[in-house]
């Protein structure tokens, strides 16, 4: 008599596909992606996968918003780093965003709606610093295209990207009011942390970390070097970068630090990309 065929697995993940799985993979495939004991075990070493690159983000307000006089000199610094630093340039958003959010603000507008603001003003200044490097055959490049930053960076040694997370709608709530946490600095963080880039470095129009805000404070210190677990211990009432840079630092597998520079100084970003001590160095611990 003919032979039943074989009956299949109740599981399709049985069989042959369970025997090629690690230890890891059944329990992933078979357990909780919230149970803690699984995600302990997906700890370990992670791949750098662009360790020659550095994020440099381009202050908004404190770069870009100046126009000419700031941004020629950062600019022709950027074009004299190209046969010795790959760079990944983000932009911030500036005054223009904060009078956006003020508007959306004033209309009701939620978290999520502002962030979308916020970034296309990001990206009008990612385009601007693009159009002013264009003679070097330096990219723009949008989320989209990040798959194709390995070569643009063998090829052209820099891109430039708008610096806000593409989260859209996404964006969470911040703990007080409606502005969106999770900003252009943040966002080329997040860039510097996946990449696992050789440094992140802030373009800014102030030394670094002050004790204080030094445009308001005649009496704030420098600070040259200092921890994340300091600055919370401090509680500075002012900031140089977004404090969610600061909270994602404290988890960051790679990118542990972050250097603050002015770029109003000429030279400082080169000193920065050549690995000098230069402005304010903050780390994870």
């Amino acid at each position: 008599m003919p032979q039943s065929p074989p009956t299949p697995p109740t599981n399709p993940d049985d069989g042959f596909s369970q025997d090629l799985l690690s230890g890891l993979g059944k329990l992933l495939v078979g357990g909780s992606l919230s149970d803690p004991n699984i995600q302990a075990q997906t700890a370990g070493d992670v791949t750098p996968i662009l360790p020659d690159a550095n994020v440099v983000k381009i202050g908004g307000q404190s770069m870009m918003d100046r126009g000419r006089k700031a941004m020629f000199p950062i600019v022709e610094e950027i074009a004299q780093n190209l046969s010795s630093h790959q760079m990944i340039l983000g932009t911030g958003a500036g005054t223009r965003a904060r009078h956006a959010y003020s508007v959306g603000i004033d209309l009701g507008l939620p978290t999520g709606v502002l962030g979308v603001l916020g970034t296309f003003v990001s990206m009008q200044n990612a385009r601007m610093l693009h159009y002013l490097l264009a003679k070097h055959g330096i990219p723009f490049i949008e989320p989209i295209q990040f798959a194709q930053l390995p070569l643009y960076l063998v090829e052209r040694r820099a891109v430039v990207f708008f610096g806000m997370p593409p989260y859209t709608f996404w964006q969470q709530n911040p703990a007080v009011g409606r502005i969106p946490p999770h900003r252009t600095d943040t966002g080329s963080y997040l860039i510097s942390e996946t990449f696992g880039a050789r440094s992140m470095i802030y373009v800014k129009d102030e030394d670094g970390l002050y004790t204080a805000d030094p445009k308001k404070d005649k009496n704030a210190k420098f600070i040259p070097k200092i921890t994340v677990a300091e600055i919370e211990e401090t509680d500075f009432q002012d900031v140089v970068v977004e404090r969610a840079v600061l909270e994602l630092m404290k988890n960051a597998e790679k990118s542990r630090s972050i250097r603050i520079i002015n770029g109003l100084v000429p030279g400082n970003l080169t000193r920065a990309l050549d690995g000098e001590e230069v402005g304010t160095l903050i780390t994870a611990d």
